[in-house]
């Protein structure tokens, strides 16, 4: 029996596909799963229609992505914080406060997206990738100071 996936399955095929299954397995587990449809001509070019919007889409939403990481790639982030007479830091900077000083530079980054394997609790530069979707990563420089006393 053919019949068209709506949904990804495993180890059968992906979203939109056409495959041929047997009717046992069509009839009993993916059609009522609403996993797939029986393959007509009008699902098959609806499902067609659907990719292509897809596709379109996912292409516009890496192109955008792509964008912000060219430009968020080697900046230099600043970040003041106080600390004792042995530059011992106060707290610690966590992807939260990297985030906000990201949003403040004109950047709308998700405290997910931060990758930091700890929270940074010394005063220095530190390296710090930014993921994004579709594999894209960028590089962040995380320049850590003593605040100024006013």
């Amino acid at each position: 029996m053919k019949v068209v996936l709506i949904q990804d399955v495993e180890k059968l095929g992906k979203k939109y596909e056409l495959k041929e299954v047997a009717d046992g397995f069509a009839r009993n587990f993916l059609i009522p799963k609403k996993l797939a449809k029986l393959a007509t001509d009008e699902v098959i070019k609806r499902a067609e229609a659907e990719k292509e919007a897809n596709l379109k889409i996912v292409e516009d939403d890496l192109g955008k992505q792509q964008e912000v990481a060219s430009r968020l790639d080697g900046q230099e982030i600043n970040i003041a914080v106080k600390a004792g007479d042995d530059k011992q830091v106060f707290g610690s900077v966590t992807v939260q406060k990297i985030a906000e000083k990201l949003k403040e530079s004109g950047f709308e980054i998700k405290k997910d997206q931060i990758i930091l394997n700890k929270p940074i609790k010394e005063i220095g530069e530190f390296p710090i990738k930014v993921r994004f979707g579709h594999n894209l990563e960028a590089e962040i420089k995380i320049i850590v100071t003593e605040e100024s006393e006013k």
